[in-house]
C-alpha cells in the first residue's frame, strides 16, 4: 500500500516540478517510512529496488518521455540490475535518488541511479532496460531513438557495464542446473 501511495503522490507532484530533458539527472526526494524497514530497522534491500522504479518514473514524467511512450503504446521494463549498498538508510531519514540515462547499445538502455542523503552516497544501481509494445514485441533501437529525438553522441555506455550486461543475461535454454 505504501508504494501505491508513493506512486500516486509522484504522479501528482512530478508534473509540478521543474521540467527536465530525458538526458538530465532527475533528483527525486523520499523519506524512509515505517513500511520500508526490515527486522534490523533499516531500509529493506528490496525497497531500494521499488523506489528505483518510482525515481525512473519521475524522470520519464518530468521529461515528457512518459507521454511519448503512452502515445505509442510502449512501456519500459527492467531486464537486469545490479545494486551496491554503502550505508543503511534509517526510519524517517530524508534521501534523494539521482537518476540519469547512461546511454544505449543496439538493444538495451542503461541508467545509473544513486541514493544520497546530503553529500553521502548510500547505494548505487545500474539498470538495464528494454521497451516493449502493448501490441506485442520489443521496441526496435531505431524506433526508440526517433521517439527520444535522437541519442546524444556523448552518452557512450562504459565497457564494464556492457560486460556486466552480457555476463548477466539468462539464456532461454538455461534450466537452473548450470550453476
Amino acid at each position: 500500500m505504501n508504494l501505491l501511495l508513493r506512486l500516486l503522490a509522484l504522479r501528482i507532484q512530478s508534473p509540478r516540478r521543474s521540467r527536465l530533458s530525458l538526458w538530465d539527472t532527475a533528483v527525486t526526494p523520499f523519506r524512509v517510512a515505517p513500511s520500508d524497514l526490515d527486522i534490523l530497522f533499516h531500509m529493506n534491500n528490496g525497497k531500494y529496488l521499488s523506489i528505483l522504479d518510482l525515481a525512473r518514473m519521475d524522470l520519464m514524467i518530468r521529461s515528457g518521455f512518459w507521454d511519448v511512450l503512452s502515445e505509442r503504446g510502449w512501456y519500459p521494463v527492467v531486464a537486469g540490475q545490479t545494486i551496491s549498498y554503502r550505508r543503511s538508510l534509517k526510519l524517517g531519514q530524508k534521501f534523494d535518488v539521482h537518476t540519469r540515462v547512461i546511454g544505449f547499445d543496439d538493444k538495451w538502455g542503461f541508467l545509473e541511479q544513486t541514493f544520497t542523503s546530503g553529500d553521502t552516497v548510500y547505494a548505487r544501481a545500474i539498470i538495464r532496460t528494454r521497451f516493449l509494445k502493448k501490441s506485442g514485441g520489443s521496441v526496435e533501437h531505431d524506433e526508440l531513438e526517433a521517439a527520444a529525438g535522437g541519442f546524444p553522441s556523448d552518452r557512450q555506455v562504459p565497457e564494464w557495464i556492457l560486460a556486466w550486461s552480457d555476463a548477466s543475461k539468462i539464456s532461454s535454454t538455461m534450466t537452473g542446473r548450470e550453476f
